[in-house]
């Protein structure tokens, strides 16, 4: 039975799916166009990673960052390969927005690759009910990059 929970990031399992995701995005995007997390970030107040187990067995991550009083980011969704299209990356995803509602975020965002390597994410996150936006937060447009946004209680849109 799948479990989804939130984790340590310094757990070896999670740290092992948190280096496969840097290392996805430094093998398909360049240095300066990937914002990914180091476990070491995941650990700070502001940052919460939930880990979806089968057993003793890490399947995939996802993390929300806090951003303003009311906004939260996706961040590190990352399902090992030989696990996905199973759904867990939309079980983890759907898990990190039940999350943020109880914190009362309104806005959750996301920046994800422009690339066919990021295409299964997009589409996830379109079936999900994200739409694109322009950059958020501190991002700046970026032709490697796409950003996302979910109204998750009643908000407005797009933060700039």
């Amino acid at each position: 039975m799948l479990t989804i929970q939130i984790t340590n990031p310094r757990n070896k399992h999670v740290r092992n799916l948190i280096d496969a995701h840097i290392a996805y995005g430094n093998s398909h995007y360049p240095f300066e166009s990937n914002h990914h997390l180091t476990a070491d970030e995941h650990s700070q107040s502001d940052v919460q990673l939930f880990a979806a187990w089968f057993g003793n067995r890490c399947l995939g991550i996802a993390g929300l960052k806090k951003f303003g009083t009311r906004a939260g980011e996706l961040k590190s969704m990352h399902v090992l390969a030989t696990e996905r299209g199973h759904g867990i990356g939309a079980k983890l995803v759907q898990h990190v927005i039940a999350h943020a509602k109880q914190q009362e975020i309104l806005s959750f965002y996301l920046e994800t690759g422009s690339r066919d390597a990021s295409k299964a994410a997009r589409n996830l996150y379109e079936k999900l009910g994200f739409s694109y936006c322009p950059p958020f937060g501190a991002y700046l447009e970026d032709p490697e990059s796409v950003f996302m946004q979910k109204d998750i209680q009643s908000a407005q849109g797009c933060l700039s």
